[in-house]
Protein backbone atom coordinates (compact mmCIF):
# COMPACT_ATOMS: atom_id res chain seq x y z
CA UNK A 1 0.00 0.00 0.00
CA UNK A 2 1.45 3.56 -0.92
CA UNK A 3 -0.16 6.62 0.46
CA UNK A 4 -0.87 9.81 -1.79
CA UNK A 5 -0.44 12.38 0.48
CA UNK A 6 -2.13 15.75 -0.16
CA UNK A 7 -0.98 18.81 2.09
CA UNK A 8 -3.38 21.47 3.20
CA UNK A 9 -3.11 24.48 5.58
CA UNK A 10 -1.38 24.14 8.37
CA UNK A 11 -3.55 24.50 11.14
CA UNK A 12 -2.90 26.56 14.40
CA UNK A 13 -4.28 25.37 17.28
CA UNK A 14 -4.22 27.97 20.86
CA UNK A 15 -3.69 25.44 23.48
CA UNK A 16 -5.07 26.41 26.62
CA UNK A 17 -2.39 27.17 29.54
CA UNK A 18 -3.62 24.76 31.79
CA UNK A 19 -3.52 22.23 28.94
CA UNK A 20 0.10 22.53 27.86
CA UNK A 21 3.61 22.63 28.60
CA UNK A 22 6.45 24.17 27.14
CA UNK A 23 10.45 22.88 27.88
CA UNK A 24 13.10 24.49 27.35
CA UNK A 25 16.47 22.44 26.26
CA UNK A 26 17.82 22.97 29.86
CA UNK A 27 14.59 22.17 31.55
CA UNK A 28 15.70 18.35 32.48
CA UNK A 29 18.84 19.33 33.95
CA UNK A 30 22.51 18.42 31.92
CA UNK A 31 22.78 17.39 29.60
CA UNK A 32 20.38 19.65 27.69
CA UNK A 33 18.51 18.44 24.42
CA UNK A 34 18.81 19.22 21.19
CA UNK A 35 15.49 21.69 20.94
CA UNK A 36 12.56 22.75 23.11
CA UNK A 37 9.77 20.34 23.74
CA UNK A 38 5.88 21.22 23.83
CA UNK A 39 3.58 18.85 25.77
CA UNK A 40 -0.38 19.11 25.21
CA UNK A 41 -2.58 17.08 27.60
CA UNK A 42 -3.73 14.15 25.81
CA UNK A 43 -7.01 14.01 26.97
CA UNK A 44 -7.88 17.51 25.75
CA UNK A 45 -6.13 17.64 22.42
CA UNK A 46 -7.75 14.37 21.56
CA UNK A 47 -10.76 15.55 22.22
CA UNK A 48 -10.25 19.10 20.92
CA UNK A 49 -9.26 17.42 17.12
CA UNK A 50 -12.13 14.72 16.96
CA UNK A 51 -14.80 17.75 18.34
CA UNK A 52 -13.60 20.86 15.82
CA UNK A 53 -10.55 20.09 14.27
CA UNK A 54 -11.84 17.13 12.18
CA UNK A 55 -15.41 18.24 11.47
CA UNK A 56 -14.03 21.73 9.94
CA UNK A 57 -11.55 19.71 7.53
CA UNK A 58 -14.76 18.21 5.94
CA UNK A 59 -14.99 20.88 3.79
CA UNK A 60 -11.33 20.32 2.61
CA UNK A 61 -11.86 16.38 1.92
CA UNK A 62 -11.24 15.22 4.70
CA UNK A 63 -13.71 12.05 5.24
CA UNK A 64 -13.50 8.75 6.35
CA UNK A 65 -12.19 7.36 3.21
CA UNK A 66 -9.47 9.43 3.88
CA UNK A 67 -6.55 9.12 6.66
CA UNK A 68 -5.66 13.00 8.05
CA UNK A 69 -2.26 12.68 9.84
CA UNK A 70 -1.95 15.42 11.85
CA UNK A 71 2.02 16.06 11.63
CA UNK A 72 4.23 18.32 14.69
CA UNK A 73 7.34 18.79 15.19
CA UNK A 74 8.80 18.58 18.65
CA UNK A 75 5.60 18.20 20.54
CA UNK A 76 4.32 15.37 22.48
CA UNK A 77 1.37 14.08 24.44
CA UNK A 78 1.22 13.11 28.71
CA UNK A 79 -2.00 12.44 30.58
CA UNK A 80 -1.80 14.30 32.65
CA UNK A 81 0.30 17.20 31.39
CA UNK A 82 1.61 17.97 34.64
CA UNK A 83 2.88 14.78 34.93
CA UNK A 84 6.14 13.83 33.24
CA UNK A 85 6.32 10.39 34.84
CA UNK A 86 3.30 9.60 32.14
CA UNK A 87 4.62 11.58 29.53
CA UNK A 88 5.18 11.16 26.48
CA UNK A 89 3.11 9.85 23.52
CA UNK A 90 4.96 10.46 20.54
CA UNK A 91 2.29 9.79 18.11
CA UNK A 92 -0.97 7.72 17.73
CA UNK A 93 -3.61 6.75 15.87
CA UNK A 94 -7.48 6.34 16.50
CA UNK A 95 -10.66 7.03 15.46
CA UNK A 96 -13.90 9.00 15.89
CA UNK A 97 -17.63 8.14 15.16
CA UNK A 98 -17.34 4.10 15.51
CA UNK A 99 -19.47 2.26 14.41
CA UNK A 100 -20.05 4.41 11.56
CA UNK A 101 -19.19 6.79 9.59
CA UNK A 102 -15.88 6.06 11.61
CA UNK A 103 -13.18 8.30 10.16
CA UNK A 104 -9.27 7.41 11.41
CA UNK A 105 -6.44 9.74 12.47
CA UNK A 106 -2.98 10.27 13.65
CA UNK A 107 -1.06 13.04 14.91
CA UNK A 108 2.46 12.53 14.72
CA UNK A 109 6.01 13.82 15.99
CA UNK A 110 8.86 14.66 13.68
CA UNK A 111 11.01 14.87 16.81
CA UNK A 112 14.24 16.44 16.73
CA UNK A 113 15.12 16.71 20.44
CA UNK A 114 16.96 13.62 21.12
CA UNK A 115 14.95 13.69 23.97
CA UNK A 116 13.91 9.98 23.37
CA UNK A 117 17.00 8.61 21.67
CA UNK A 118 17.78 8.01 17.78
CA UNK A 119 15.44 5.10 17.72
CA UNK A 120 12.24 7.52 18.28
CA UNK A 121 14.09 10.59 15.57
CA UNK A 122 12.45 12.27 12.85
CA UNK A 123 10.15 10.02 11.03
CA UNK A 124 10.20 6.74 13.45
CA UNK A 125 7.10 7.37 14.79
CA UNK A 126 5.16 7.74 11.49
CA UNK A 127 6.74 5.00 10.63
CA UNK A 128 5.36 2.87 13.91
CA UNK A 129 1.94 4.31 13.25
CA UNK A 130 1.46 4.55 9.89
CA UNK A 131 2.49 0.76 10.15
CA UNK A 132 -0.65 -0.63 13.32
CA UNK A 133 -3.04 1.82 11.27
CA UNK A 134 -2.77 -0.27 8.06
CA UNK A 135 -2.99 -3.31 10.28
CA UNK A 136 -5.24 -2.39 12.91
CA UNK A 137 -7.49 0.91 11.76
CA UNK A 138 -10.42 0.81 14.21
CA UNK A 139 -7.76 -0.94 17.06
CA UNK A 140 -9.67 -3.90 17.71
CA UNK A 141 -8.49 -6.82 15.13
CA UNK A 142 -7.94 -9.53 17.84
CA UNK A 143 -4.74 -11.87 18.04
CA UNK A 144 -3.53 -14.43 20.31
CA UNK A 145 -2.19 -12.76 23.76
CA UNK A 146 1.21 -11.69 23.34
CA UNK A 147 3.48 -9.30 25.36
CA UNK A 148 6.49 -8.11 27.62
CA UNK A 149 8.17 -7.02 24.88
CA UNK A 150 8.65 -3.91 23.26
CA UNK A 151 6.14 -1.06 25.11
CA UNK A 152 4.53 -3.52 26.58
CA UNK A 153 5.15 -4.56 29.66
CA UNK A 154 2.00 -6.47 30.04
CA UNK A 155 -0.41 -8.44 27.81
CA UNK A 156 -2.16 -6.98 24.66
CA UNK A 157 -4.00 -8.95 22.20
CA UNK A 158 -4.62 -7.18 18.86
CA UNK A 159 -2.64 -6.31 15.45
CA UNK A 160 -0.59 -3.12 16.75
CA UNK A 161 2.45 -4.14 14.37
CA UNK A 162 4.87 -1.35 15.84
CA UNK A 163 3.90 -1.92 19.72
CA UNK A 164 6.49 -5.28 19.87
CA UNK A 165 9.68 -3.50 18.75
CA UNK A 166 8.96 -0.07 19.89
CA UNK A 167 12.44 1.48 20.15
CA UNK A 168 14.06 -0.74 17.61
CA UNK A 169 15.27 0.53 14.20
CA UNK A 170 15.05 -0.21 11.14
CA UNK A 171 17.69 0.59 8.15
CA UNK A 172 17.92 3.92 8.26
CA UNK A 173 16.61 5.56 4.51
CA UNK A 174 19.21 8.48 3.12
CA UNK A 175 16.89 11.07 0.77
CA UNK A 176 17.94 12.90 -2.34
CA UNK A 177 17.29 16.05 0.15
CA UNK A 178 20.63 14.52 2.37
CA UNK A 179 18.51 13.35 4.88
CA UNK A 180 19.22 10.36 6.73
CA UNK A 181 15.18 9.28 8.20
CA UNK A 182 15.17 7.21 11.40
CA UNK A 183 12.28 4.00 10.66
CA UNK A 184 10.98 1.56 12.61
CA UNK A 185 11.09 -1.95 12.59
CA UNK A 186 7.78 -3.79 12.67
CA UNK A 187 5.86 -7.42 13.53
CA UNK A 188 5.00 -9.26 10.57
CA UNK A 189 1.32 -11.16 10.64
CA UNK A 190 2.66 -14.48 11.40
CA UNK A 191 4.67 -13.14 14.75
CA UNK A 192 1.55 -12.81 16.12
CA UNK A 193 -0.33 -15.92 14.97
CA UNK A 194 2.01 -18.16 14.64
CA UNK A 195 4.27 -20.01 12.70
CA UNK A 196 4.97 -21.10 10.04
CA UNK A 197 5.92 -17.67 8.65
CA UNK A 198 4.58 -16.66 5.25
CA UNK A 199 6.60 -13.63 5.18
CA UNK A 200 10.03 -13.41 2.96
CA UNK A 201 12.90 -15.34 4.47
CA UNK A 202 10.75 -16.86 7.10
CA UNK A 203 10.90 -13.71 8.73
CA UNK A 204 8.59 -12.32 11.95
CA UNK A 205 9.72 -8.75 11.07
CA UNK A 206 10.95 -6.35 8.48
CA UNK A 207 14.22 -6.38 9.60
CA UNK A 208 14.81 -9.58 10.73
CA UNK A 209 15.08 -9.26 14.32
CA UNK A 210 12.14 -11.70 15.29
CA UNK A 211 13.18 -14.84 13.77
CA UNK A 212 10.47 -16.85 16.06
CA UNK A 213 7.20 -16.17 16.38
CA UNK A 214 5.28 -14.36 19.92
CA UNK A 215 4.97 -18.21 21.61
CA UNK A 216 2.70 -19.21 24.09
CA UNK A 217 -0.45 -16.50 24.58
CA UNK A 218 1.13 -13.70 27.16
CA UNK A 219 0.43 -14.99 30.51
CA UNK A 220 -0.68 -11.68 32.85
Amino acid sequence: MTLSPTFLTPLVIDVPTAYGLALATTALGPPAFCAPLGIIDFGWFDGFVTSTVIPALAAKGVNPTTFPIFFVHNVVWASPVTNLGTCCFIGYHGLTGFPTPTQTYSPLDFDATGLFGTAFSDSATASHEVGEWMNDPFTINPTPLWGHVGQQPGCQGNLEVGDPLSGTDAPRIRMSNYFTYHLQELAFFSWFFGAPSIAVNGWYSNNGTFLTDAGPPCQP
